[in-house]
């Protein structure tokens, strides 16, 4: 319980002793966060503020931890007669220190540990909510206070060689730092000094015993570049570092300790951690016009954990230093005493903090007053012969707890690591590119091999074709000379025979030659066209040659008349599912409509929130009949796809798109957490942010509105900033339609008792309460409805103690329009005004403002006119049980 506790630094009052007398006054005190009521916040002065304090800090009150020593050897003999100067009641975090045998004073801390407390519960309660914050990023700082001999060292530095249980705070520290850190992004080094006699010496390397402190003129940030840092990689590496170290540190025989340390022990431990800031999302424009993926932000948070092992109080005449001793004495003492004042100072908030008076106060300027998370363990002994010294280390543990502190977190970009991810990031896109540029290379290598490939034996086929043609008309010619000669021998040998037969062979003769003559001529016109075809030939070869040049950009043509026909089949696919879930909108409001009629009511085609309880009646019908028709659609066309048309270029498509998701949503719950598993919240709010269009508001609006009746489905809403959404929209719509789509969103989600804080700070209830302009009776309503839900949730969270102070809808000025519209004349927005005037009036830090605001008679008008038994009674109620307003009431004589 400490544990989780001791996270959150809330201010504590003044700490003052208290008489056992008055222990009946005592206030509780523990590491848990509370603010008593009577005790006013200190205020930070402006030196302290100086320190590094960011306006983002979380404040954190410096913790304080008492630990008491058991009796020793010597002090069982000397005391034995006289009983110890403290009581201890660790159940109350209570101290009680005897002044004597009659007279004791109180403290409280924030743990008391008796004498019996394990090193274990010792590092829970006052190391390890430190180490903790370390590993978030924050300063921390762990300190040992008291007289000398009370277990400082024991506590903070003990090894724990021979027993692991008796290992102190800073063994088990680096353990937890080591586990929690990833050897391979972040890296953790080590610093062991000691403060003695105001010089800074570095206990790893003996040699270097003046070390420099250097401040920050812009921060105040204080380091010590002089010293030794050793990375730590494993806990033996850093165990065989504390051994060094102490080896190296002054330590003297005192009558009070045997081995008294005579110097301030400081432990720094450096951690560096590597985190990942998230990027916004990108448009998909954006995404699409770049080759580059916009990587994650990465950062390096550099915290810091300072363990001082304070060197102890002592008064000279008891620990019987002398000489150089008793040098070493008056430096502890001065350099306790210069811390003192500075806790002083700032715990009164003094316009001065003495922080240069010792190095010791310069080193810790971050643990007092700055923004380190600071526990303080003061220790102290049982014998009542150092009761004075044990009063000190009191004391200056009450001082301590009143000082604050203002805790940030120290990151910054990790600039080397986000270049590297973009060179690497970088040379695979050229790498790729170089792949596609090759492959682009070979496909256009391919296809010119293959076009000149088509073209050679295109060529070589007309080749073949014109010789076999050639060889043809030779043949041809060579036979039809063969018939001429032929024919012109036996036209000779017929001549000659002419000359003896007389005139009438002549005459046949001379018919037969003019019949080759024509032949001649026509073989002549033959081999004249079988010349001009072989032209021909060559002409179409030629044309073929210059064709195979012009294939590319025909493969192109091709590959876009490719990408048109795949477009066009998805269009046509979109619009069968579009034509779809018309089909079954139109069936799901006939339906509707028809059981309407039935019943006698007025249908409402969409699923806004007053239509929520008769869509889930709807719902349960189709379940013990058959299956609701947007869960059919769903079944036949898919979800993935349905919410693929939320993306749309075509405007009509989202919108029937955005429709169908909505009765979706209202057809059942189980419909409402696939939606937002498939990522369909995310899509609408895309769409509620990206589109100006008021129809794709609206419908967006209302599907939101939907899913916003999931609990798990409204935290995601709000976790994806759908508050800040819904106001921006709210706050341009001027459409009585999409104005009541975005109130009943609102409203559903001022319904959960989880989101009041979040939704009032991104500015909710002022987006509810500027829809009032509108005037509309639905709009009215949905905004009633929500200012209900809003007070309900409010009035629970203050009975139950979570929540404090007045109501968050009177400081957003709200309570003027709900007195105005608690007698409206619309049955739904009276009826929920009226509740909300109740839940207001239960708590009396609310009565004040609403009699000023003229509530009182409107609470009145309830009790005795609503036509509603229980809200009669609980306005009554409230009136009855309530002093401010019976003295109202009384005073003007108002009957009750």
């Amino acid at each position: 319980m400490a544990l989780a506790s001791s996270r959150n630094g809330a201010v504590r009052g003044s700490m003052r002793p208290i008489s056992g007398a008055n222990s009946s006054n005592l206030r509780s005190s523990s590491f848990k966060s509370r603010i008593p009521s009577s005790a006013p916040a200190p205020r930070r002065n402006s030196t302290s503020a100086s320190l590094g304090a960011a306006d983002n800090g979380v404040p954190g009150r410096v913790r304080v931890a008492v630990r008491l020593r058991p009796r020793n050897a010597d002090e069982s003999v000397a005391d034995a007669d006289f009983a110890d100067c403290v009581e201890l009641q660790p159940e109350l975090k209570r101290l009680k220190l005897r002044k004597n045998n009659w007279d004791t004073e109180t403290y409280e801390f924030d743990e008391v540990l008796t004498e019996a407390a394990s090193q274990k519960r010792v590092y829970q309660v006052v190391a390890k909510p430190v180490v903790e914050s370390v590993l978030e990023g924050y300063n921390g700082t762990v300190m040992a206070y008291g007289q000398t001999g009370t277990g400082k060292t024991f506590t903070l530095g003990r090894l724990g060689d021979e027993d692991t249980a008796a290992r102190g705070i800073m063994v088990r520290s680096m353990e937890d730092i080591i586990e929690g850190t990833s050897l391979d992004t972040d890296s953790i080094s080590v610093s062991y000094l000691q403060l003695y006699m105001e010089t800074i010496q570095d206990l790893l390397d003996p040699t270097n015993d003046n070390i420099a402190i250097v401040e920050d003129p812009r921060t105040g940030d204080v380091s010590l570049p002089g010293a030794t840092h050793v990375e730590i990689r494993n806990q033996q590496n850093f165990l065989e570092l504390l051994q060094l170290g102490e080896t190296h540190r002054v330590a003297a025989n005192t009558k009070l300790n045997t081995e008294s340390s005579r110097s301030h022990a400081i432990l720094m431990v450096h951690v560096k951690r590597s985190v990942v800031e998230n990027e916004d999302p990108v448009s998909n424009e954006m995404e699409n016009s770049s080759h580059f993926v916009r990587p994650s932000k990465p950062l390096v948070r550099r915290s810091k954990l300072v363990l001082v092992d304070l060197a102890g109080s002592e008064r000279v005449h008891k620990s019987g230093s002398e000489g150089h001793m008793l040098e070493e004495a008056k430096s502890i003492n001065l350099s306790l005493s210069a811390l003192g004042k500075c806790i002083n100072a700032i715990a009164e908030n003094s316009p001065h903090v003495p922080l240069r008076d010792s190095k010791l106060t310069r080193l810790l300027r971050d643990s007092f007053g700055g923004t380190a998370r600071t526990s303080l363990i003061v220790t102290i002994g049982p014998s009542p012969r150092h009761r004075g010294e044990t009063t000190s280390t009191i004391l200056f543990g009450q001082r301590a707890m009143k000082v604050e502190n203002m805790l940030k977190i120290k990151e910054e970009f990790d600039y080397k690591s986000l270049s590297k991810k973009l060179e690497v990031q970088l040379d695979k896109v050229i790498a790729e590119n170089e792949r596609q540029l090759k492959a682009f290379d070979d496909d256009v290598e391919r296809i010119n091999r293959q076009a000149q490939n088509r073209i050679s034996e295109v060529e070589k086929n007309f080749a073949e074709a014109l010789e076999k043609e050639k060889l043809k008309c030779q043949m041809e010619y060579m036979e039809s000379v063969k018939k001429l000669e032929e024919k012109l021998i036996s036209n000779h040998r017929n001549h000659e025979n002419g000359k003896r037969n007389g005139e009438v062979n002549g005459v046949v003769t001379a018919s037969e030659f003019t019949r080759l003559k024509e032949s001649l001529e026509n073989e002549m016109k033959l081999r004249k066209a079988a010349e001009e075809e072989v032209s021909k030939v060559k002409s179409q070869s030629t044309l073929k040659t210059r064709s195979g040049e012009g294939e590319d950009a025909g493969i192109s043509r091709l590959q876009k008349l490719l990408e048109d026909e795949a477009l066009q089949k998805k269009k046509l696919e979109e619009e069968v599912t579009i034509l779809r879930s018309q089909l079954v909108q139109l069936t799901f409001e006939a339906d509707q409509m028809r059981r309407c009629l039935d019943r006698g009511a007025p249908g409402n085609s969409y699923s806004g929130t007053d239509s929520l309880p008769s869509r889930h009646s709807q719902a349960r019908e189709s379940v013990n009949g058959q299956k609701a028709p947007f869960a059919t659609l769903c079944e036949q066309v898919g979800l993935q796809k349905i919410l693929q048309l939320l993306e749309s270029d075509d405007a009509n498509i989202r919108i029937h798109a955005v429709k169908v998701v909505a009765n979706l949503a209202a057809e059942a719950e189980a419909n409402q957490e696939k939606i937002v598993e498939a990522g369909g919240l995310t899509s609408l709010l895309m769409l509620l942010r990206s589109y100006e269009d008021e129809t794709v508001r609206r419908v967006a609006a209302g599907a939101i509105a939907n899913l916003a009746m999931n609990e798990v489905s409204q935290q995601l809403i709000v976790d994806q900033g759908g508050i800040s959404l819904l106001s921006l929209t709210a706050a341009d719509a001027e459409d009585p339609q999409t104005l009541r789509m975005v109130a009943g969103a609102i409203a559903n989600l001022c319904g959960n008792d989880k989101l009041q804080a979040r939704l009032w700070s991104d500015g909710g209830i002022k987006a509810l309460l500027g829809m009032v302009r509108c005037g509309h009776p639905d709009v009215l309503a949905q905004v009633a409805r929500g200012i209900a839900n809003f007070a309900k949730c409010e009035s629970r969270a203050t009975t139950q103690g979570v929540k404090s102070g007045r109501s968050l809808l009177i400081e957003d000025g709200a309570l003027p329009w709900i007195v105005q519209h608690a007698n409206d004349e619309a049955a739904p927005i009276r009826r929920h005004i009226e509740l909300a005037l109740c839940h207001l009036a239960q708590h009396e830090v609310n009565a004040k403002e609403m009699i000023s605001g003229g509530a009182l008679w409107e609470l009145v008008r309830i009790s005795k006119e609503c036509s509603r038994e229980d809200i009669r009674s609980l306005a009554h109620r409230t009136l009855s049980s309530s002093p401010v307003f019976r003295s109202e009431i009384r005073r003007l004589g108002i009957q009750f």
